[in-house]
């Protein structure tokens, strides 16, 4: 707690202070120390997206940036703005923010976490962004401006990885701020979000705070629609948010296309990003084939695609069993899904059905405008793939403005502290939720508590790994473990191995003497063939073998 919290006096005066640059050009209009601090998140995130093109975002980059923030934040007397909270409000930001710090000292428990947050960051602070490195990982094709922003400030100002936690107490300060009591409500559950760099949190919190200064009458459309499309660049599964603020600009206030130029900059860098990284314009969907040479392999991409479609249904059956359901069977077995999962997906209909309602009920533009980008969303989600993680936002969105000006401040604060108190709870007995929701498949990983962690958070070590080399590639496969999150780069998980393998193809390096090049893939001879199988051998033979 008190290393993640040194980290929050560090970061967020930075991020005042690179906010009020941005705001000088583009005005945010948000109050405040949150106003700064989001502004200085979305400034930060695409400079270093722009220098991680061209250089590793290590601590030659993070000095630098700390420097020039806490310049500014010194310089323009932004500290006075910690003056302005009223002491009342500050009590409730000093309870909530020992809550979030709590929480975020945790063990991280979410299994993306060391498939690929970690390893993303890893290769960004290390050699930054690198072309191709799909045919290497292909998640980590992704490489999220969120990770891109963690990796700015990884090397000494946040070395735990919890820029989560110090968001979610950013996300404090403007409820406080802006007196938005509701959002008060999110709180408990984006707890589970604060031990991991997880793109969800970002996304949600900067979904719920674009939505309130609409309502609130917030204007400046150049700089919301700019976050949107910075949200959208961190989560593409949030399409539906620059899509709103697009409509509500054109249907709400007068349409100035000259206001949403710097949102359609950061989209094209966006693109750029996906195609350097993933060979296509948007992760992990193979359209728009630009025929570059980077491209990860077809059949490698068609198998995760497949994948995707078997996660719908929790992998409850196989890819072959779900392409002979009817169109009945498709909705009747998503609905009936064993466990947690199966309540998420009725009460996310359910939900989406009562929005519905409400906003013909209410015949408000702005609802309806909402509603139309919400549902787009949500269709797209259930065809493609209609995983619970990726409308998880909406539950948020919705409650938001169906329980907007309804419950007190003294209701709403009393609620979220219990319910946050019962949270870290959690955290510090998991087994009351393991017990009591065996079907909570991220339960089952959350560790009780170390008490060591009130001084530094809690981290896992593993650095147990094996060297091999196949062509002019050299890499590294940790022994008996699927994820790469502490073993040296590159490194190559062992699934991806084996389907390299299956697929008769291997990552090569562009240039055998320089890994920021890129990676291609490339078929492989018959002597390379028989390297594989020894590697394969080799990662197998880590495993006890269960006699027959």
């Amino acid at each position: 707690m008190l290393f993640i919290f040194f980290s929050l006096v560090f970061i967020i005066p930075v991020l005042m202070g690179w906010g009020n640059l941005l705001d000088k050009i583009f005005p945010s209009k948000i109050k405040g120390i949150s106003g700064k601090t989001i502004s200085g998140i979305l400034f930060l995130g695409l400079i270093f997206t722009a220098l991680s093109f061209f250089i590793a975002l290590n601590i030659y980059v993070e000095i630098p940036a700390v420097l020039i923030g806490l310049f500014y934040f010194l310089k323009d007397k932004l500290y006075l703005d910690f003056y302005k909270i009223p002491k009342g409000n500050a009590v409730v930001l000093c309870i909530f923010g020992a809550i979030v710090l709590y929480c975020g000292s945790s063990y991280p428990f979410i299994l993306d976490h060391f498939g690929y947050y970690v390893p993303s960051i890893k290769w960004l602070t290390e050699v930054g962004l690198v072309k191709g490195i799909s045919n290497l990982d292909l998640i980590l094709g992704q490489m999220s401006m969120w990770h891109i922003l963690q990796a700015g400030f990884s090397n000494f100002c946040d070395p735990f990885l919890k820029l989560n936690t110090i968001l979610l107490i950013i996300y404090l300060f403007y409820i406080i701020e802006n007196k938005s009591w509701i959002h008060l409500f999110f709180i408990p559950v984006l707890l589970f979000f604060t031990q991991s760099p997880s793109p969800d949190l970002p996304v949600i919190v900067l979904s719920l705070i674009i939505l309130n200064e609409i309502f609130i009458g917030n204007k400046a459309i150049s700089f919301l629609f700019a976050l949107s499309v910075f949200a959208f660049s961190i989560k593409p599964t949030i399409i539906w948010l620059p899509f709103f603020i697009i409509l509500y600009s054109i249907f709400c206030v007068k349409l100035d296309v000259k206001k949403l130029i710097f949102g359609f900059c950061i989209f094209l860098l966006f693109i750029f990003k996906n195609i350097w990284t993933f060979g296509y314009p948007v992760f992990p969907v193979a359209v728009l084939d630009l025929g570059f040479s980077w491209k990860p392999n077809p059949e490698l991409l068609h198998s995760s695609s497949q994948l995707a479609i078997v996660k719908t249904y929790d992998e409850q059956f196989s890819y072959q069993e779900i392409m002979k359901f009817s169109w009945f069977e498709y909705i009747k077995n998503w609905f009936l899904i064993p466990g947690i999962k199966s309540f998420i997906h009725i009460a996310f209909v359910l939900i989406l059905v009562g929005f519905i309602i409400f906003s013909f009920i209410k015949k408000n533009k702005i609802i309806s405008i909402l509603c139309i980008s919400v549902l787009l969303k949500s269709i797209l989600v259930l065809l493609f793939s209609a995983q619970y993680r990726f409308f998880l936002e909406v539950f948020f969105v919705v409650f938001l403005v169906m329980g907007y000006q309804i419950f007190s401040k003294k209701i709403i604060v009393s609620f979220s502290l219990i319910m946050s108190i019962l949270f870290c709870g959690i955290f510090t007995f998991p087994k009351l939720i393991q017990q009591s929701i065996p079907s909570f498949q991220l339960g089952k990983f959350i560790v009780e508590k170390d008490w060591m962690q009130l001084y530094k958070p809690s981290h896992y070590q593993y650095k147990n790994f094996e060297k091999f080399k196949i062509g002019n590639l050299k890499f590294n496969v940790t022994k008996q473990y699927p994820f790469n999150f502490d073993t040296p780069i590159p490194a190559i998980s062992e699934n991806y191995v084996f389907d390299y393998q299956k697929a008769k193809i291997f990552p090569q390096m562009i240039d055998k003497n320089d890994i920021k090049k890129g990676f291609i893939w490339k078929k492989l001879n018959h002597a390379e063939e028989k390297e594989v199988e020894k590697t394969v051998h080799a990662i197998k033979s880590h495993y006890p073998q269960t006699e027959k």
